[in-house]
């Protein structure tokens, strides 16, 4: 079987980063296009042996890559095509259909009630949404939630698959002396209470409540990792609030998988590093599609306060006796961490839920998923003398000439920012 991977891009992030490790486990041979610029886990991935093809996207609704990426599915004799993340998914699915292949998979990773990718979802972006996804076979939903979602916007019932996220839960196990390094490193005190926080640093994560909240807590530190437009408002934020020292924001932090990748030592703590640093994590964004870094901190032992989490609240209590929700409101964090502090720091036995979530069952569902589609996908020529179901113009020609480039291609990135929510 032969798989091609389409994703917007490969900076560091949640899909990107699941992405690389179903490459490592997948049985089939895979390559991955990426749209626009490569990043890090391209580098991560081409090191373990795949081929990343860059298209060269120059702008959010650049038309002429969609003859680019047909040609390269119709030249690559793909039996299957799998893409990633929305704008991937829209170019992907029409390109698909243009080179001749109908076995595509789709994968939602950040569909939420009303953002995605963490923007408002308009009325076009779901408008193209489901004009596109009729174009695939399946659409693989990462929790139960997703599915829900998918279901609420006419996706048929029969196309959807849920796959759960995974990770390699040995990396995120509790490291004492890693735990005395990173402090050491950051200049933190051994005894310290300290918060951790990991993820992308845009309104809809609510990390302003987070910060917020630890300013009120004299003493206690906060490791947040990630990278976005909300970073220097949140550097204010603590300055403001006299905590410009003890609120420390360490950038983007991939763990094993950026700096493998990279072939060189980070000069902060990488996710597993931060996990046995901290002695709570939080995650407070309202709305997740599944909530990975919440799994990823179980997994080290650490009792955990999220404001959403599918992969922990689609289960009985009992799977995960560590983690605890709450609404994102300022004062309602600042007391469950102050109880936190009294009880003292203490690592907690691995829940059962990170068991379930294990990277290998991931890709094993995935390729039942891939093995359904090409069931029931018709059989695909090979011949050099195939002719596209749509003509395809060279890179050079223009995008007009393509039957849908009067399609307007809306962008999450182009959409404006959820409202904040109240902190009452």
């Amino acid at each position: 079987m032969k798989v091609l991977h389409v994703i917007t891009g490969l900076e560091v992030g949640g899909a990107e980063q699941q992405l690389r490790l179903l490459l490592r486990r997948l049985p089939a041979y895979c390559e991955v296009v990426t749209l626009t610029g490569p990043g890090p886990v391209a580098e991560g991935i081409e090191a373990d042996g795949t081929r990343v093809t860059h298209l060269g996207m120059t702008g959010e609704r650049d038309l002429t890559a969609l003859p680019r990426l047909a040609r390269l599915i119709r030249d690559g004799g793909y039996d299957l095509v799998h893409t990633h993340l929305y704008r991937a998914c829209v170019y992907g699915r029409i390109a698909a259909r243009m080179a001749g292949v109908r076995a595509v998979v789709a994968t939602e990773h950040s569909l939420g009630d009303a953002v995605i990718e963490g923007r408002r979802l308009t009325r076009g972006v779901r408008t193209l949404y489901r004009a596109t996804e009729r174009l695939g076979a399946a659409t693989v939903a990462v929790s139960d939630t997703v599915a829900a979602r998918l279901r609420r916007w006419g996706v048929p019932e029969q196309r959807i698959h849920v796959v759960p996220n995974g990770i390699e839960a040995h990396r995120f196990a509790f490291d004492p002396a890693a735990r005395a390094l990173v402090r050491t490193r950051l200049g933190l005190p051994l005894d310290a209470f300290v918060v951790g926080g990991a993820g992308r640093l845009v309104p809809g994560k609510r990390f302003d409540v987070l910060v917020r909240a630890v300013t009120q807590l004299p003493g206690v530190h906060l490791l947040l990792a990630g990278e976005g437009p909300e970073r220097e408002m949140l550097r204010r934020m603590a300055e403001q609030f006299g905590s410009g020292d003890r609120i420390h924001l360490l950038g983007t932090r991939g763990g094993a998988v950026e700096a493998e990748a990279a072939g060189e030592e980070s000069a902060g703590p990488d996710i597993p590093g931060l996990l046995s640093a901290v002695d709570v994590f939080v995650s407070p964004s309202p709305s997740e599609a599944f909530g990975l870094a919440v799994v990823e901190a179980l997994a080290s032992g650490l009792p955990v306060l999220h404001g959403s989490c599918p992969a922990v609240d689609e289960l009985p209590a009992d799977q995960a006796p560590g983690a605890r929700h709450f609404s994102p409101v300022v004062h309602e964090l600042a007391t469950a961490l102050r109880e936190l502090r009294r009880r003292g720091p203490d690592r907690l036995p691995v829940p059962p839920v990170v068991r379930r979530y294990d990277i290998t069952r991931s890709a094993e569902s995935l390729m039942s998923v891939y093995e359904q589609v090409l069931a029931g996908a018709p059989v695909r020529r090979r011949s050099p003398a195939q002719v596209s179901p749509v003509p395809v113009p060279p890179p050079q020609g223009r995008a007009a000439a393509l039957p849908v480039a009067s399609v307007s291609l809306p962008d999450p990135a182009r959409s404006p920012a959820p409202s904040p929510l109240s902190n009452r």
